[in-house]
């Protein structure tokens, strides 16, 4: 159910129905509460209705488009953040470094060319078998994926270099 005011704020609007209107002019004819706030509620409309609305002045609408000019033509290339690009090449970096280590500690090297070179690692270090780790699914795509990065990182590096030849 509507309350008194949102009836006769639409009854002032003429935005209820023709019924509705009809029994809103009888009860504030009748009704004291009614006609009360329907006087209120009328001049408070006609108050809104003479004001005027306030309008920002040219120069402010003319600056604030040339600020979102200014903010939209910064490039991107400003945006993205160094630190986070290195510490991913590190990461993949350090990585293929430990790999690495764990597959040379893996080798034996047979024959006589080496034959004067006894290494021995200590009795204590244990080290992943590395038969086990390099044959899981999860090594060999993470090593395609190294590789294509890689390649990747070298051409980008080729290309900005002759770039930098050419301009």
């Amino acid at each position: 159910m509507n309350t008194i005011e949102e009836q006769l704020w639409n009854y002032i609007d003429g935005t209820c129905t023709p019924a509705e209107q009809e029994a809103i002019a009888r009860l504030i004819e009748t009704d004291e509460v009614y006609k009360q706030k329907y006087t209120e509620l009328l001049v408070l409309s006609q108050e809104f209705a003479n004001m005027e609305l306030d309008e920002p002045s040219m120069a402010f609408s003319y600056n604030v488009m040339e600020a979102i000019r200014a903010e939209q033509l910064t490039p991107l290339k400003s945006t993205i953040n160094k630190k986070i690009i290195l510490g991913i090449a590190a990461f993949f970096v350090l990585s293929i470094l430990a790999l690495l280590v764990i597959i040379l500690s893996n080798v034996r090297i047979s024959g006589n060319l080496f034959s004067g070179l006894d290494v021995k690692l200590p009795s204590n270090l244990k080290l992943p078998s590395a038969s086990s780790i390099f044959n899981s699914p999860l090594m060999k795509s993470f090593f395609v994926f190294d590789v294509i990065l890689a390649l990747f990182l070298t051409d980008s590096y080729l290309r900005r270099k002759k770039a930098a030849k050419e301009a």
